[in-house]
């Protein structure tokens, strides 16, 4: 292990937490009330220091660092930086909220960073400006990955940038022609800079508050819900705004690499697409099948109304978003079983969403039809395609190791969520996991878009909040901290 490399990136991490605090401070100044200002600027100071004095150490420890990067510095660098920034990314919250305990602190900043969007708090009204602006913020730098931003502006890691981005963003690095890693992730920055800019200039265009507009393509563009009101995009009561979000989150929803390329005029390759294809596919039946539930099934609601609130939630669950217009808890168990399948599947590879991926579930499904083909026909010899090229029988069995693992980490995290909850029901407990390990926010049941997790045991809190990084970089980051031998030295 090249401790002084990773104590290196880890500075910059910091440095990083230490630029976005010093924002949401300006922020401060310029928003927050007199009767607020105080408590926020000495919050927000406070964060600052704590974050440079970090970068400082990690920055002293690594000075002697050398070039030698390998995978376990990569997983290493991702679990370390997102676990630490989850933690300092707590503080406003312990000092400027009264109630908040460090427990909901910490669940609040990992549901930030990680894009999950769910909340302990309820009346979202009564924060500081400054305050909910670093809560948004926190999702909009997570939604890309902290590990991104550095890869794109960092020389000196050289190859292991690779590695990094792999890991974080859900890629794999044969989607990269450039021979220059950190110039192909510095067009997906911008890329996810122009998404933002266009989906800002949409709400505001469509009468949205400027602060409102600004907060809400934060957690749009990131896949991630936090809103500034407490019933979320249903406070706006604006049919436009909320087709402006369905919009928004299915381009966040999709390969940023896809985006890249059709930015680039090179549409072909999203025709041959195969995890394209799927993503639309699953989402446009999804959208039809529970607006017709909501049209027929006694609602009363008119045909717009209930393709607008059936597209809205169906494509806010998908993509992981969380946002709501309506308490789909109320509705009848059909669509709300489509909606947990659609936690479960999550959006592309590459994107900010969470979820298992799409690409893995078309893997998933095109092997499993294989495997029932070759059950009476024992000699076939038949080949897994993907965006037009032959899978090799490793990314397979990665494919597979991934589902099981995942499998197992959902049945363990039940049960231990059941020994603390005791007195909920296992519908409850269900949503919960899948929820926070998908990062998707509301769940159903006693978790459902108009509640929030504050109710929630102090030791159920922090087990999520580790659940909530785990399902952003996909478990193996922080499982393989747990793992003796990645902290050997260069072996």
């Amino acid at each position: 292990m090249n401790f002084p490399l990773v104590s290196k990136l880890l500075g910059v991490v910091m440095l990083i937490l230490a630029i976005a605090f010093a924002v949401c401070l300006a922020t401060a100044f310029w928003l927050d009330s007199p009767q607020q200002l105080e408590l926020t600027i000495r919050a927000f100071v406070a964060s600052v220091g704590i974050s440079l004095f970090a970068a400082a150490l990690f920055f002293w420890v690594g000075r002697s660092h050398t070039k030698k990067f390998f995978r376990k510095e990569a997983l290493c660098t991702i679990g370390l930086a997102w676990l630490l920034a989850s933690l300092i990314g707590a503080v406003p919250y312990v000092m400027v909220l009264p109630d908040a305990d460090m427990a909901d602190a910490i669940f609040e900043s990992s549901s930030g960073l990680t894009t999950t969007g769910a909340s302990v708090f309820g009346d979202l009204e009564r924060f500081p400006p400054s305050l909910m602006f670093w809560r948004c913020l926190s999702q909009w730098v997570g939604g890309m990955g902290v590990v991104v931003f550095f890869v794109a502006v960092l020389g000196f890691i050289g190859v292991g940038a690779k590695m990094l981005y792999a890991n974080e963003a859900s890629g794999t690095v044969s989607e990269f022609e450039e021979s220059r890693i950190q110039s192909t992730v510095a067009k997906l920055v911008w890329v996810y800079v122009g998404l933002s800019a266009a989906c800002c200039l949409a709400y505001w265009g469509a009468d949205m508050p400027w602060f409102d507009a600004i907060c809400h393509t934060f957690t749009t563009v990131s896949t991630a819900g936090f809103s500034t009101r407490s019933t979320s995009f249903a406070a706006f009561d604006s049919p436009t705004i909320e087709w402006i979000s369905i919009i928004f989150m299915t381009l966040a929803g999709l390969n940023f690499i896809l985006i890249l390329r059709i930015c680039m005029g090179r549409f072909r390759f999203v025709l041959r697409n195969t995890e394209f294809a799927a993503y639309i596919t699953i989402l446009v039946i999804a959208c039809v099948l529970v607006s017709a539930f909501l049209r027929f099934d006694g609602t009363g609601w008119s045909t717009e109304h209930a393709i607008r609130a059936g597209t809205f939630q169906v494509v806010s669950i998908m993509t992981t978003t969380g946002f709501a217009t309506e308490d789909f808890t109320q509705w009848t168990s059909l669509p709300q079983m489509m909606l947990l399948f659609l936690m479960l599947v999550g959006g592309c590879t590459g994107s900010t969403a969470g979820g298992i991926k799409i690409s893995r579930l078309v893997i998933a499904v095109r092997q499993s039809i294989l495997t029932i083909e070759r059950s009476f026909r024992t000699r076939v010899v038949r080949q897994i395609r993907v965006n037009g090229q032959t899978l090799s029988s490793q990314s397979i069995s990665d494919v597979n190791s991934y589902l099981v693992l995942i499998a197992s980490v959902i049945c363990g995290s039940i049960l231990l969520v059941s020994v603390f909850e005791t007195s909920h029901a296992i519908d409850t407990n269900l949503s919960i996991v899948f929820a926070c390990l998908f990062n998707v926010g509301p769940g159903i049941a006693e978790v459902g878009p108009t509640e929030n997790f504050g109710f929630l045991h102090y030791h159920t809190k922090l087990f999520l909040s580790l659940l909530m990084v785990m399902g952003r970089l996909e478990l193996y980051a922080i499982l393989a901290l747990f793992a003796p031998p990645l902290w050997k030295r260069f072996s």
